[in-house]
């Protein structure tokens, strides 16, 4: 198949069309990436006055430390959660809106309200929900015999997180699974319920495997939401807490830099951070991909 390829009229035009975008990357990416990856091989003292370069000490007591160690496994459960969470949820409403043919609009507009919530302001919203002393969640749930309380309770904590968050990202993983629906042809759909396909059974063999795209996309999507976007949630909510329960990775590095004003291990978690997710990004399109039927 023959492209049409784009000549412009001045040498310089390419160079200046793309140096907003180089500009914003090197601003606002590469250049705090730089930052905290020289701040992560420095020991500074508490008010800033000395500092020492270390190596890649920071690095090592970090992988010596139990406290980190607990966070990564707190980050993994939580990331998991959320994501398995929030994309089951949207699924489920995106198959039902799309039967819809009136009020489709409608619900549409309604479900999609969430996303436009600051993390912090959803994150405040589930605490009033889930306060054992005011919420409603747990007055309903002492009626039948669970005392729920996420101040004590580091299982409670991590469903009140994986709750919030998932809810938070809801809306976004609903409008790609609504469109990636409506994508469908509807005679394949039609043409099997002719040959006696059960609904369930058109679901899973016609409709999902046409949706692997979507659901690939937004698998990538919301690994890299909850380990990056949902420090607000955790920050309304539990802090961390109760004994480092929802103590996850960001929220680590914000402890340790701001509240514990330790940089250089807070910077050495930021590059570990990132390496992670760059870890993830990459099996995920080489591994996982290939089982994706584009």
């Amino acid at each position: 198949m023959q492209t049409k390829r784009m000549t412009f009229p001045g040498r310089f035009l390419p160079y200046a069309l793309l140096a907003p975008q180089v500009i914003v990357t090197l601003i606002f990416f590469i250049w705090p990436a730089g930052q905290a990856l020289y701040q992560s091989l420095l020991r500074e003292d508490a008010f800033g006055l000395r500092t020492t370069f270390v190596g890649l000490e920071n690095f090592a007591r970090l992988f010596r430390d139990g406290a980190y160690l607990n966070s990564l496994s707190v980050t993994v459960v939580f990331a998991v959660g959320t994501t398995l969470l929030s994309m089951s949820v949207a699924l489920l409403l995106a198959s039902t809106v799309n039967r819809m043919i009136r009020s489709r609009s409608t619900y549409t507009t309604l479900l999609v309200w969430p996303y436009a919530i600051a993390p912090a302001i959803a994150g405040v919203l589930w605490w009033f929900i889930f306060n054992p002393s005011i919420g409603i969640v747990p007055y309903i749930l002492d009626m039948v015999g669970y005392q729920w309380n996420h101040r004590n309770s580091g299982a409670d904590a991590m469903m009140l997180v994986i709750f919030a968050a998932a809810w938070k990202q809801i809306s976004y993983n609903f409008l790609f699974f609504l469109a990636g629906l409506q994508s469908i042809p509807q005679s394949l759909i039609e043409a099997s319920a002719i040959d006696g396909a059960s609904p369930m059974k058109r679901f899973w063999t016609i409709v999902f495997p046409l949706l692997t795209p979507t659901t690939f996309f937004l698998m990538v999507v919301n690994v890299v939401y909850a380990m990056f976007d949902t420090f607000g949630i955790i920050h309304a909510t539990t802090q961390g807490g109760p004994a480092q329960a929802t103590n996850t990775l960001v929220y680590k590095v914000y402890a340790d830099g701001f509240v514990g004003l330790n940089l250089g291990s807070s910077a050495a978690q930021s590059v570990i951070l990132m390496a992670i997710v760059v870890a993830l990004t990459v099996v995920q399109f080489r591994f996982i991909e290939r089982r994706v039927n584009y």
